[in-house]
């Protein structure tokens, strides 16, 4: 076989779902692998908020669920072209999102394992953004402190 069916193999392989419109998931606070096609050089988060991408090497890295809700990555090559433009979704396991329209205020809720947790997204209202997002934010910093903790 040649490289090119190679390559096709292994993108199937690894990113067979997202070619078929399925998004990549990971759950919150949890990690996962993902393998790229070919080598990369430059990786962008659409939301460092959501998910957070940590480069192992060339060809592989860490996503982490960093809050519920969905964001993309774009992986480039050395020359600028694009590799892969995955949708990441980070929720908990069987999720499913749930917009509340209450009058004129939409909350927006990622739902999975029997609860529902409050997203931030665009659209909703300011009150429940504003929560969210602070909610979020104060849970990020609780992880990060915890990780950088010295004992």
């Amino acid at each position: 076989m040649n490289r090119a069916l190679y390559a096709a193999i292994f993108v199937g392989a690894v990113f067979g779902p997202a070619l078929a419109g399925s998004p990549f998931s990971v759950s919150l606070d949890e990690a996962r692998v993902v393998s790229f096609p070919k080598p990369v050089t430059t990786i962008y988060v659409g939301n460092p908020m959501i998910a957070d991408v940590t480069i192992i090497d060339n060809r592989h890295a860490f996503v982490q669920g960093k809050a519920f809700g969905a964001t993309n990555v774009i992986a480039l090559d050395q020359n600028g072209r694009q590799v892969v433009n995955q949708q990441i979704v980070v929720a908990g396991k069987g999720t499913s999102t749930v917009t509340l329209q209450r009058g004129t205020k939409r909350s927006t809720l990622v739902c999975g394992g029997g609860a529902c947790q409050p997203t931030p997204m665009p659209g909703d209202g300011r009150d429940s953004f504003d929560e969210a997002s602070s909610q979020a934010e104060r849970h990020q910093n609780l992880a990060g402190h915890a990780a950088t903790r010295q004992d």
